[in-house]
């Protein structure tokens, strides 16, 4: 790269005054200071192997870019509302969007660049999509300086939006369609040409020649320009010491034109330019199809975003007035008229209101909300007007992380896919092993069939439908368990629900409604008033994150607890007015006052008891009611029919669990379980050699969510209980649930499917392949008859599936029960 007249950086012309400067190794020419300044920097951190692995020039760093000053407007956290979040412990979140990285050796380029900046947490670069993500501290080291230092290193930022996802597809898109058309174009005319010359044009010289050559000018922009990113592909695999299934194409279509080129200007032999064009033009739309379908799939986030109004009506000050989104500051009184999206997450102010959350949960039917419920931006408002407290912004908001959560999905590759890759690599070797001996034995037998013959057997075997089997079919499943209301936030969870045989649900806020009613409230001592005894409770229960704290009205103004203390599984404590409560079990009362609290039993055993005791003991119990979910006894009993064991697992008392079980007909249920009791639970049933999927919400299931095979938390439960989670269910119907199942096992299905096409394809075509009796033009043909095929049926995924139900009903039974706790006689 650094000679020909060319910079050594960016590979433009040197121009009449070029500089130079030892770089890489030995002295090296740059056409202006900008490419010889960054050239320089990647010296002096000691990253000159980003030239040596590098697959095309770099892009120059513009003078005006590098200075701070130029980024200076990303520092204000109006901006920074769209594409920043605010991680726990004050760090900072960017998703960005890099232009001209070029392929893997800039990602590595900029990872151990930025790594050496201060303030700079981690920095992750998708050299695919050239997104990137960076965290960092903002106590040391500004937005701006970080966006500065990326592009002195020729990399210009910008934020990844909805907008820039939406533009990165299209020119994706525009890009791969022009090729196509190219090579439709070109393959169309290569072989009217073809079937000249097969129908007897090369009995006259002269119209042969005239038909090749004419075939070598039409053939030759499908091959270099509609086939570019096959050899783009290939070269970059080489470079990293690796063999991937661009290699052997790249291979075939070099080959195939390099030798009808010399045969058609010697005038004798065979040309292959119908088979070129051929395999360039049906491979080019194996992976149009896998493309739009990757688009489709990833297209939901996009579409979320579109949903939101760009403008909001604030109320300030008893007037209203119409602000940019990105002006709402949490805190700020927004009113949303009937038929428009929520602009922002809130505190619903006004009454009950019906919403539409079908784009954010997959549920078509609308939803009710109360006054003090969260309700999350893109939420469609019906029949009437309301109000909300605005407490999350841009990309804080549930739909933001809802993008995050698919964004972080995607770029973590699956273990199928990534032991697909490995396969596929192997099988590279394989087949241009098998190329080399047949070359050899046809060079032996009859050696101007020999060429033809390796042509055959490199096109014929080249593993595009190997590679392309798995990671299609996991995109597609993957988009359509989002659209459905499941968000997957680990690629291997699919495989887990797939071949899962145990279910294990939590009670309170999973199988029953997170928000609870408040049945009643009995006074265990006299001194005090029922509004003091439940204003003392509102004030706690404001504090924690659990289902059950709903029951409670919001706490007067003015009145907060202080000094809060939260025992997940058990209760919380805290100091209200001055004085110090707890609030709990019966077992958790009994074990911080020394007293077992009396009381009469509750009214049905479907309501749920609460204690709330002072210094001198316990002073009242309140009466909770559970709704049951909607969809929870139909999603039970499709799981059931699905053949998986069923099991509930709940801190709460035996009397509303085992009412509960009853109601949904399951026969395995386990009571008053701490945390870790229900950890050890799904631990034994682990050690039997069972596959355990944990369904729960609230803090106290993250242990258990964490250790289970695939775990699943509402998208109404704790944020740490959806950190520690493969999957979140969106949705408040738990018919969702059922289909992820349905979804799993279909995908698995078609990845065998795809797999056992494309090895039986591939044994039935190398024997005939090596044997003579397919033609290149033929092997072309078959190999992208192959890579249609299981792109296609990848593609089946995405529709809205039928229900069906598969596998082997299993009784669950032998299980352990830890001592503590209640569990039900038939197991």
């Amino acid at each position: 790269m650094s000679g020909g007249g060319h910079c050594f950086h960016c590979g433009g012309p040197l121009g009449d005054a070029p500089l130079s400067a030892d770089v890489a190794g030995g002295p090296r020419p740059f056409c202006g200071p900008d490419c010889l300044a960054v050239a320089q920097r990647i010296h002096a951190r000691g990253l000159d192997e980003f030239y040596r692995f590098r697959v095309q020039p770099t892009g120059a760093a513009k003078a005006e870019d590098t200075r701070v000053a130029r980024w200076a407007a990303y520092d204000r956290d109006g901006l920074q509302r769209e594409f920043v979040s605010e991680l726990p412990g004050g760090s900072r979140r960017a998703q960005l969007l890099l232009d001209g990285v070029r392929c893997a050796a800039c990602g590595w380029l900029i990872e151990n660049a930025l790594a050496t900046v201060p303030g700079v947490e981690s920095i992750r670069v998708d050299p695919v999509t050239a997104r990137a993500e960076l965290q960092w501290d903002p106590q040391r080291l500004r937005l701006s300086e970080a966006l500065a230092q990326l592009a002195r290193l020729g990399y210009r930022p910008s934020p990844y939006t909805a907008d820039a996802t939406d533009a990165q597809a299209r020119d994706e898109q525009r890009s791969a369609l022009k090729r196509l058309i190219v090579a439709g174009l070109g393959m169309m005319q290569v072989l009217s040409f073809a079937v000249a010359l097969y129908a007897g044009a090369w009995r006259e010289p002269e119209y042969q020649a005239f038909l090749r050559f004419v075939s070598l000018l039409v053939a030759t922009p499908v091959v270099f320009y509609a086939g570019a990113p096959f050899f783009v592909g290939a070269w970059r695999r080489l470079r990293a010491g690796a063999l991937g299934m661009d290699v052997p194409v790249a291979i075939a279509i070099g080959a195939a034109w390099a030798a009808s080129v010399w045969n058609s200007f010697r005038g004798g032999g065979e040309v292959y330019f119908d088979s070129a064009t051929m395999f360039v033009f049906f491979l080019s739309a194996a992976r149009f199809l896998e493309m739009s379908g990757r688009h489709r799939a990833l297209g939901l986030t996009a579409a979320l975003a579109r949903h939101l109004p760009k403008t909001a009506t604030r109320l300030r000050g008893g007037r209203t007035e119409e602000v940019a989104v990105l002006e709402l500051e949490p805190g700020d009184r927004v009113r949303v008229q009937p038929g428009q999206a929520l602009p922002a997450d809130g505190r619903l102010l006004s009454g009950r209101a019906e919403l539409d959350e079908s784009l954010l949960t997959g549920e078509s039917r609308p939803v009710s909300r109360r006054a003090g419920e969260v309700v999350a931006a893109g939420s469609l408002a019906r029949h009437r007007p309301l109000e909300l407290e605005v407490t999350a912004v841009g990309a804080d908001t549930l739909m933001a992380q809802i993008a995050r959560l698919v964004g972080d999905a995607r770029e973590r590759k699956p273990r199928l896919a990534a032991l697909a890759d490995r396969v596929a690599g192997q099988f590279v070797g394989g087949v241009l092993l098998a190329a080399a001996l047949t070359g050899i034995a046809w060079w032996q037998l009859a050696p101007e069939r020999a060429f033809e013959t390796v042509l055959a057997v490199l096109v014929v075997t080249c593993p595009c439908a190997l590679a392309l089997a798995t990671p299609a079919a996991l995109t597609v499943a993957t988009a359509a368990l989002a659209r459905a209301g499941v968000l997957l936030r680990r690629g291997d969870a699919l495989e887990g629900l797939a071949r899962a045989s145990d279910v294990v649900f939590d009670k309170t806020g999973t199988l029953t409604e997170p928000g609870s009613d408040l049945a009643g409230l009995r006074r265990l001592r006299e001194e005090l008033d029922e509004q003091s005894l439940l204003e003392a409770a509102a004030a706690l229960e404001a504090q924690s994150e659990h289902p059950l704290a709903r029951a409670f009205p919001p706490p007067p103004d003015g009145l907060q607890a202080a000094e809060v203390e939260v025992f997940p599984g058990r209760g919380l404590s805290g100091r209200v007015a001055g004085r110090r409560w707890w609030l709990g079990s019966r077992a958790f009362i009994a074990e911080v006052t020394g007293q077992e609290p009396l009381a009469p039993a509750t009214a049905r055993p479907s309501e749920r008891p609460v204690f709330l005791a002072d210094e001198r003991g316990p002073v009242a119990m309140f009466l909770l009611s559970e709704r049951l979910r909607p969809g929870a006894a139909a999603a039970v009993e499709r799981l059931r029919r699905l053949g998986l064991r069923l099991h509930i697992a709940s801190g709460d008392g035996p009397g509303p669990v085992a009412a509960l079980a009853r109601r949904l007909g399951i026969d395995d249920w386990h009571a008053a379980l701490r945390p870790e009791d229900k950890l050890r639970l799904v631990e034994i049933w682990q050690s039997e050699g069972r596959r355990v999927v944990m369904l729960g919400d609230g803090i106290n299931d993250s242990p258990v969510l964490a250790g289970a095979d695939v775990s699943i938390a509402m998208g109404a439960g704790t944020s740490l209980a959806q950190h520690s989670a493969d999957c979140v269910l969106m949705g408040e119907d738990l018919g969702a649930l059922a289909q992820a199942f349905t979804t799993a096992r279909r995908c698995l299905r078609v990845v065998r499917q795809n797999l056992g096409w494309a090895l039986l394809y591939n044994l039935v075509a190398l024997p005939l392949a090596a044997s003579g009796q397919l033609s290149p033009w033929m092997a072309a043909l078959g190999m992208s008859a192959s890579s249609l095929l299981v792109t296609g049926n990848a593609l089946r995924l995405g529709r809205s599936p039928r229900q069906r139900e598969s596998g082997t009903t299993e009784s669950a039974g032998g299980e352990q029960e830890p001592d503590a706790a209640w569990t039900s006689s038939s197991t």
